[in-house]
């Protein structure tokens, strides 16, 4: 059969093309947005739209849509949905046998400051997790952790998002960069390395914004030096790792060292009022919804609550034992992302699966590429690599210490497979539109559109891996799609090649808290179903405030000479992105 190829202007017109091209997603948002569609069904109404968009729009053959659409569909919950069910049925299980009360309250024992506990667990410790999983674990991990400890649907929610961003681009031990690297022909370490001079600068802001967009910019001075200590450890880690050691454990060192920085300055400075409200600054719409919080703590009251379960203080053992299972799905996480242990299971764990029909049987063409590319569609279903198979073992073993029966094990997983029908149904629709798309050529429109800006493509350039992200829910997949793009128009506009495949990445993490499937992972996470609305108004402006910023970041790298000397030179050897 021959090939079908992607047509990036089929109206004559670029700007009709994008027009018709970013009517799926337009539609998506504005559904989301009105809080009148629920979000599953807002997704399938959106896919249906993409289909129309690619067959009579962009005239790709219906087999190929159709099957384009599936692909995504079951990428959609392998691995996104896996992760997000196992992290939740280990959720309910600590919750179910009173554990999590501990922990929740073991981190307000380290300061019963909501402040610093959102630096401690939507940052710091969210960052481990999208180190170490990525692909929708720090948000399903620190919103649950943010809602036991009695913090408003909307906070936890909106929050965890917002500090899901400065990390992201080195997530899941550098995948992001892995794809960069893969589509642009440059080394990893030399794309990583340039991502570490422009990130920092945001691991630097973000912790600020954060504590601003909870506490109000008052509340943020007044716990300014641990806000500092928090995100000048982070960004020095960030940087020094990424360009001195190696762009794969760049989140896991940055993390842990802020962490532990961070831990320890509050051992000897606390702030003088304790910031003890669960809601937003303003008017927060959730704080009916938020859960019962775990000891009482009053407003303005200094000093460290003890833990308690009921009416006692808990015991070491029993806040170690309460730690547990997230420390066993730490270890087995980060085992699950290192490269050895992938090259041990995959070759005896994996079912490759070339879509017939589809695989090879659309082609990239240029401008998108330098020359006609296939594009292949083989389903890798690496089952016991996956980070939700890793998380799911955690699962049971933690399951197993707090002595849940085999039984009851079996019967819980059912009940949390129930309870997240709708958002699986959500996150399989979202990323059957995102890879329809790709495989359209749709992106590549919304793409080259963002490319005939000339003078101003630094900036543009930066907003199209914003873009990316929002499309498809994933740095990585943003730098697949469009880091070939952004070498080939650097190039041709005498712009560094390096810089613009960096700022695609660096771009489109700040993209990430709107996608809509992070917004359905984080509305699951904390139980704030059906606001899914609420949610992506809340965070749509912080999305892209904080999108402009490193766009004028990477312009000034562009065409500011001090800023210029942080460029790193091109390879001479690279070979011409395809």
């Amino acid at each position: 059969m021959q090939p079908w190829n992607q047509v990036y202007d089929p109206f004559g017109s670029p700007w009709l093309s994008t027009l018709a091209a970013s009517v799926p997603v337009i539609a998506l948002l504005a559904m989301i947005a009105s809080g009148r569609v629920k979000a599953h069904i807002a997704a399938v109404i959106a896919l249906g739209l993409a289909l129309l968009v690619a067959i009579v729009g962009f005239g790709m053959p219906a087999g190929l849509a159709s099957r384009a659409a599936i692909l995504g569909m079951v990428t959609g919950f392998f691995p996104i949905g896996w992760i997000i069910l196992n992290v939740i049925f280990l959720y309910r299980l600590t919750v179910e046998k009173g554990w999590f009360s501990v922990l929740q309250q073991s981190v307000a024992g380290i300061t019963a400051d909501r402040r610093l506990q959102l630096l401690l667990v939507a940052f710091a410790f969210g960052a481990f997790f999208e180190g170490a999983g990525g692909f929708g674990t720090p948000v399903a991990v620190t919103g649950a952790i943010l809602i036991g400890l009695g913090f408003s649907p909307l906070a936890a929610s909106g929050l965890s998002l917002i500090a899901n961003t400065a990390p992201v681009a080195f997530g899941a031990l550098g995948a992001p960069i892995q794809g960069l690297a893969s589509v642009t022909g440059y080394p990893p370490e030399i794309l990583g390395a340039m991502i570490g001079r422009q990130l920092p600068l945001f691991s630097l802001i973000v912790p600020f914004w954060l504590i601003w967009v909870f506490a109000g910019f008052r509340g943020m001075v007044r716990v300014w030096p641990p806000i500092l200590v928090c995100a000048g450890s982070f960004a020095a880690a960030q940087f020094l790792i990424s360009n001195y050691v190696n762009p794969w454990i760049v989140d896991i060192g940055a993390s842990i060292a802020s962490m532990l920085a961070l831990v320890l300055f509050l051992k000897v400075w606390q702030p003088r009022e304790i910031w003890t409200s669960p809601a937003l600054r303003g008017h927060d719409p959730s704080l009916a919804l938020a859960t019962p919080r775990p000891s009482p703590l009053g407003a303005g009251v200094p000093g460290t609550p003890p833990v308690h379960i009921g009416t006692r203080t808990a015991s070491q053992r029993e806040i170690l034992l309460a730690w547990l299972p997230w420390i066993i799905l730490s270890v087995v996480v980060a085992i699950w992302g290192t490269g050895w242990f992938k090259g041990i299971v995959n070759p005896l764990f994996t079912w490759k699966y070339e879509v017939p029909g589809l695989h090879n049987a659309i082609m990239k063409v240029p401008p998108v590429v330098a020359k006609p590319v296939p594009e292949g569609a083989v389903f890798l279903f690496t089952y016991m690599s996956y980070t939700g198979t890793g998380v799911l073992i955690a699962a049971i073993i933690s399951g197993l210490i707090m002595r849940f029966s085999p039984l009851r094990l079996v019967t819980a997983y059912i009940e949390t497979i129930w309870a997240l029908r709708f958002s699986l149904i959500t996150i399989a629709a979202m990323l059957a539109l995102g890879v329809l798309t790709r495989y359209a050529g749709v992106d590549a429109t919304l793409g080259l559109a963002f490319a005939g800006t000339g003078i101003l493509y630094p900036f543009f350039g930066t907003l199209l891996g914003w873009l990316g992200v929002a499309l498809t829910g994933s740095d990585t997949a943003s730098n697949v799609l469009f880091g070939g793009l952004q070498r080939i128009t650097a190039e041709q506009l005498g712009l560094s090649g390096v810089l613009m495949a960096a700022a695609n990445s660096s771009g489109g993490v700040m993209g990430k808290m709107i996608d809509a499937q992070s917004i359905v992972v984080a509305s699951t996470a904390t139980g704030y179903f059906g606001q899914e609305g609420t949610i992506l108004r809340f965070v749509f402006w912080h999305s892209i405030a904080l999108a402009c910023l490193v766009g004028l970041f990477v312009m000034l790298q562009a065409y500011v000479p001090f800023f210029q000397d942080m460029v790193l030179a091109v390879p001479a050897a690279a070979p011409v992105a395809h």
